[in-house]
């Protein structure tokens, strides 16, 4: 930090010490920890590796060993989002891979890869995730899907880890399975599975049965779920009971075999998108330990006698817990730290064992969110994260409030986080404000909040990312002429929105956005096929309100800039979407740009994509509220004669 005054410059025209290639340079993903005897693993995300996906394991002597070889990436496509495809019997790494989807074994000290799984007619057809593998060694039981011409059909198979057989079928009939779980003794096995149009976040059941040494069920029972239950994470305890997390009370809770372990008005869980999570865990006498999100705020804690008793640690939010002994294994983040994968003690000590990236962001660069709650429409309240522009080398001119950038979700059936963003410090950091916004159906606010989005989705959302901007403005932090929108898959489809339905921003940017509804209610994959009976209406019934707030439809008010970016293999929002609402704006005469990526998929991880949007989109919004930023690059804008005079 300089010891000078702070230069007095416009908002959005600040130099950065973030530039676009920081955020993938030397920047990794970390996610999936998995525990053992001697042994902590996780998976990390390489961008610089055009995305792959590595298992990294902690040896004895605490240097991190890959343990994914050369060549194959531990990814599943599994519902296409995927989440955790790996795991280990004894010390040989078990997990599926991303080219060809088959399940491999690879042994430890770097022998042969071996193939678990026969070669598919149609290369990646069937596919595999969420692993575990017996206590005898002998089967890793996981979630399967088969793609065909006649549909998609998933189920619970016991696939043999001597590579000499088929896999056995455990359970089938239901739409969707997931978390299969082994008792410790290796004669139970407890596992999730839902049918359309619920998701996993609306209604699931939890299943338990005798699991056979050949790999047979006796008769299963059902322990929990089929009364509007969203149960999640069924796991057998050290001592063989099983747990889960529901939802019965409006929050997602810890129950022991149906006993509320820790009432308490805030979400132990998560939205099921990926596999893989896990918000608990066991010490090694059998205590859980849960992590947690709410109104209140988030943290760790251990459970005893009815209630959690919190761990001061210096961070706050925590995720893919694996107990480790008398402490937890987890992935942890914080407003001023970016994602580690750390050992929390029993006592709260906290030692960081793999960092995402290394502290680097000079003192008074980091903006920390302050936890907002807003006045919306209807006489309702939302919440959001707001973040004020900072740098301590530079001021905004007296008088002038900062542009604003409002940044929505994906999901829509997630939620915002406030962990420390180099993506989102980039425009603080330039002297923009960002509000996170969690409208209404946001998670993390308890059952009744999340499901405020059924049937309302394209209105309370955009209801709550115009009202907060607007909030923001009256309080005078921001500049209520220049806010921009910008969001991603669902947060896509609301930036197209608010666009089309309200006057409130300057500009928008759609990644991988929706633009017509109807073609993702009959395009999607099976996953979400169904997810938009509750959002909007069962199809093709109610495809009259699917036009109606769809903004390919509704173009009349559709008069501000937009930029689109948009990955050529995305199967769950295709570029066909991008494609038609780029056509139509731009035939309007509205300045818009479309940049598509090869070889990207629903998300963008190749580090060229990532530096190259990003710029795009900060040249964009320069050129829309006439500045040049910090970072700007030439980029082609079709009407661009339209573009606001400054």
């Amino acid at each position: 930090m300089s010891s000078s005054a702070p230069t007095v410059a416009p908002y959005g025209t600040w130099s950065s010490p973030i530039s676009a290639e920081m955020l993938v340079e030397q920047a990794i993903g970390v996610q999936e920890v998995a525990t053992g005897p001697g042994r902590i693993a996780w998976c990390e995300t390489r961008p610089a590796e055009q995305g792959r996906y590595v298992v990294v394991e902690l040896d004895s002597g605490g240097t991190s060993v890959e343990r994914t070889p050369p060549g194959f990436s531990s990814r599943t496509r599994v519902h296409e989002y995927g989440g955790r495809c790996w795991t280990f019997a004894g010390d040989d790494l078990i997990s599926s891979n991303w080219a060809d989807q088959r399940l491999w074994r690879f042994p430890a000290g770097g022998g042969d890869p071996v193939a678990l799984t026969a070669e598919p007619a149609t290369p990646s057809s069937v596919r595999f995730a969420d692993p575990v593998v017996t206590p005898d060694g002998r089967f890793v039981i996981c979630v399967r899907e088969r793609h065909s011409a006649a549909g998609v059909d998933n189920d619970l198979v016991a696939v043999p880890l001597d590579a000499t057989g088929e896999p056995v079928v455990l359970a089938a009939g239901h739409d969707f399975f997931a978390a299969p779980a082994v008792s410790p003794d290796g004669t139970r096995l407890g596992w999730l599975c839902w049918d359309h149009p619920e998701m996993p976040w609306d209604a699931t059941e939890c299943w338990v049965a005798q699991l056979g040494a050949d790999a047979t069920l006796g008769t299963p029972e059902l322990a929990a779920g089929s009364n509007g239950e969203a149960v999640q994470q069924p796991r057998f305890s050290p001592d063989g009971a099983l747990h889960w997390v529901s939802d019965p009370t409006g929050w997602w809770n810890l129950y022991r075999e149906g006993e509320a372990l820790c009432p308490m008005e805030a979400e132990v869980g998560e939205p099921g998108w990926v596999f893989g999570i896990s918000t608990y865990c066991f010490l090694a006498d059998g205590t859980p330990v849960v992590s947690w999100h709410g109104p209140g705020g988030s943290g760790i804690g251990v459970v005893g006698d009815g209630r959690v008793t919190p761990l001061a640690t210096p961070w706050t939010g925590f995720g893919y817990l694996a107990g480790d002994g008398d402490g937890v294994a987890a992935v942890a983040s914080s407003p001023t730290e970016a994602p580690a994968v750390v050992r929390v003690g029993r006592d709260g000590t906290c030692d960081v064992l793999h960092r995402s990236r290394e502290p680097e962001l000079p003192h008074g660069t980091v903006s920390v969110a302050e936890h907002i709650r807003f006045p919306t429409a209807g006489g309702e309240e939302a919440w959001a994260w707001f973040y004020r522009p900072a740098n301590a080398d530079f001021a905004g001119p007296p008088g002038e409030r900062p542009p604003l950038v409002v940044r929505t979700h994906g999901g829509p059936t997630s939620a915002a986080r406030p962990s420390l963003s180099l993506d989102l410090q980039y425009w603080t950091s330039r002297g923009f404000a960002v509000v996170d916004v969690d409208y209404r159906g946001s998670t993390g606010y308890g059952r009744a909040y999340r499901n405020r989005l059924r049937g309302n989705w394209g209105i309370f959302d955009v209801e709550d990312v115009a009202a907060a901007a607007a909030w923001l403005a009256e309080r005078g932090e921001v500049d209520a002429d220049r806010c921009v929108i910008r969001g991603g898959s669902a947060g896509g489809y609301t930036t197209l929105a608010a666009l089309a339905f309200t006057d409130a921003f300057a500009a928008g940017a759609s990644y991988f956005g929706v633009a017509d509804l109807g073609a993702l209610a009959r395009d999607t994959h099976k996953f979400e096929s169904r997810y938009l009976d509750r959002l909007i209406g069962p199809w093709p019934e109610a495809e009259a309100t699917y036009r109606a707030r769809s903004a390919l439809y509704n173009l009349d008010r559709f008069d501000r800039p937009l930029i689109l970016l948009q990955g050529l293999e995305d199967r769950v929002v295709p570029p066909a979407q991008s494609e038609a609402i780029f056509e139509a704006v731009r035939g309007k005469g509205v300045p818009v740009a479309y940049l598509p990526f090869p070889g990207e998929q629903h998300g963008f991880r190749r580090a060229e994509t990532i530096v190259a949007a990003t710029r795009a989109e900060l040249s964009f919004y320069g050129l829309v509220l006439g500045f040049t930023p910090d970072g700007a690059m030439d980029l082609a804008v079709e009407n661009a004669a339209a573009l606001p005079r400054h």
